[in-house]
């Protein structure tokens, strides 16, 4: 054989190795040519944990893309997601896997590192998988401020009460810890806490101002501290303590007993200085005789005639008697005279 022919059949030989190859190369990708899901995200806020992603569009293509996520903890085996964890995440045409966990039993445990990868599948056809950073609830979840607050003012007192962001299933793994941040209207800010009580009483405030105030949680895992977020700002007048009203009682009886003096001491020098105007402003007029009232009501009765009639001898009647006595040369002079 010549060394001619062998090279064309070594060459023949390479040339078909490759064909094959190709071939395989293109029957792989032609299982997976769909395109991968862009931008996931996932979402851990207070409780929620979810799973975001930008929908796959095909130009051409008359069916829905439907989309599976699979996970696994450290160390293990990638696994489904469904209904063996309370969420099922296979083959969904959503653009959202919720696997928050709506019971103790279900969703993934808040110590766990959990890892997550998405693919977009259609029919025979399917993207290449797309895998997300591990997380740790925990370690990266975004806290909330606390719910539910109410807030009681007291006497020289606010008493304020809460609920946690969310539930801890295991509070020996991981508790919350709180802060009041609160000040008098445009004054300074002072903070109250840690505390692990949801009820907390803010003593020693000034009666009769406005405070405002915000709470906050603090989750503690694993010597690890994440500070939530703080609540709204509310603000409330305090009202008066005790001591206060006691003050208030005797403030008001000091003023009332020091007004009715002076306006007591006014009336009597008015008194003094216009009592002749005042006695004859009380002075009672003077009246007619009855029967000079009579007869101005009966002119034709004669008057002379009423008045006699009505007189009657009387006894003369004296306010007082003098006895006067006269020296005797006195009355001797007086009877010469006579």
């Amino acid at each position: 054989m010549r060394p001619t022919r062998l090279w064309s059949l070594l060459l023949l030989l390479l040339l078909l190795l490759g064909a094959c190859a190709a071939a395989e190369v293109l029957g792989s990708d032609s299982l997976s040519q769909l395109p991968t899901p862009q931008h996931p995200r996932i979402h851990l806020y207070n409780e929620e944990q979810v799973l975001n992603w930008e929908p796959v569009t095909l130009s051409n293509g008359t069916r829905p893309v439907v989309y599976r996520v699979q996970f696994k903890y450290s160390g293990d085996e990638w696994l489904t997601m469904d209904t063996s964890i309370g969420v099922n995440c296979t083959q969904i045409t959503a653009t959202e896997c919720d696997f928050t966990a709506v019971s103790p039993s279900a969703g993934f445990p808040m110590d766990f590192n959990v890892t997550l990868r998405l693919r977009a599948e259609l029919g025979a056809l399917h993207s290449a998988w797309v895998t997300m950073p591990w997380f740790q609830h925990y370690r990266n979840v975004t806290v909330g401020p606390p719910k539910n607050i109410e807030v009681t003012p007291g006497e020289g007192s606010l008493v304020v009460r809460f609920s946690p962001p969310f539930d801890i299933p295991d509070t020996s793994t991981a508790c919350f810890w709180y802060y009041v941040y609160y000040w008098e209207e445009a004054g300074v800010q002072k903070v109250k806490g840690p505390f692990r009580s949801n009820s907390i009483s803010l003593d020693n405030l000034k009666p009769f101002r406005v405070y405002c105030l915000q709470v906050q949680a603090q989750l503690l895992w694993n010597k690890s501290n994440v500070n939530g977020h703080l609540s709204n700002t509310s603000c409330y007048k305090i009202m008066a303590d005790a001591s206060t009203k006691l003050q208030q009682v005797i403030l008001i009886s000091v003023g009332t007993f020091s007004l009715m003096s002076v306006l007591a001491g006014a009336c009597f020098f008015l008194v003094l200085k216009y009592r002749g105007l005042i006695k004859y402003w009380f002075h009672t007029p003077p009246s007619i005789p009855l029967q000079i009232e009579e007869y101005l009501k009966d002119p034709a009765q004669p008057i002379l005639d009423a008045l006699d009639n009505d007189s009657s001898p009387k006894d003369d009647v004296w306010d007082s008697v003098s006895i006067i006595s006269f020296p005797e040369k006195g009355q001797e002079d007086v009877l010469q005279t006579h």
